[in-house]
């Protein structure tokens, strides 16, 4: 069994409640629902924490997502409880703060994982905010067992992606036509926000935008800043 877990709080230091602001016709934690409802999974969950909650709850309700309430800081723990309570056998990871990420992609990256049989897996050289991380969940539960490192706690994968003499690690270059990885989409200040706004602006027809055409439209317009500044 297979479980899409989209991590996500509303209490970040640099851009509080980021989830919750406005992009083109929803908010952003629904633009990454939005264009995560085509992965392949069995059980999608948005994990948070008390405080976050109430807040959450109808959006993941709207968009057909169970809400985990765990652990606030040990993100890890919050992780392997709910491994526990949905019983899946394998992790499909996301973060709130990624409105641009890829079904696509996801998707990809998931057959590969099942087919190489790991215990981590995720694309290198894409935009960063595109992508996610598939994780084997016995190998999160050991990792949620045996670290001591509040780094590990926070991250959830570099338990895994550390011991590579231990786990199966799968870190698989992007297909040459995604492969940008000077580019960042991830929400994290109000710099980024606006910068992704406008990328919603020029690119969003209603529905999620496409890694294709956000990877084409970044190459242009990095091309474009590069030729203005050679001025």
């Amino acid at each position: 069994m297979t479980g899409l877990f989209l991590q996500v709080r509303l209490d970040s230091t640099r851009l509080p409640g980021k989830a919750l602001l406005p992009l083109e016709d929803y908010t952003v934690i629904e633009q990454v629902m939005r264009s995560l409802q085509d992965v392949r999974v069995d059980v999608s969950v948005l994990l948070t924490d008390s405080s976050s909650a109430s807040q959450l709850a109808t959006l993941a309700e709207k968009w057909s997502f169970e809400l985990f309430v765990g652990e606030k800081d040990n993100v890890l723990k919050r992780f392997a409880d709910a491994i526990k309570f949905y019983s899946v056998s394998t992790v499909v990871r996301a973060t709130g703060d990624n409105p641009l990420v890829s079904g696509q992609l996801a998707n990809s990256i998931l057959e590969y994982h099942q087919l190489k049989n790991a215990d981590y897996s995720g694309y290198i050289g894409i935009p960063l905010g595109t992508g996610v991380e598939i994780l084997n969940s016995e190998a999160i539960l050991k990792a949620d067992k045996l670290s001591d490192n509040m780094y590990e706690k926070e991250h959830v994968s570099p338990y895994l992606y550390n011991r590579e003499k231990e786990f199966v690690i799968k870190r698989v270059p992007a297909p040459a036509e995604f492969y940008y990885p000077d580019g960042k989409v991830t929400l994290d200040t109000s710099e980024d926000y606006y910068k992704i706004k406008q990328i919603y602006r020029q690119l969003y027809r209603g529905k999620p935008i496409g890694i294709q055409n956000l990877v084409s439209w970044m190459r242009l317009n990095i091309q474009e800043e590069y030729y203005a500044l050679a001025q």
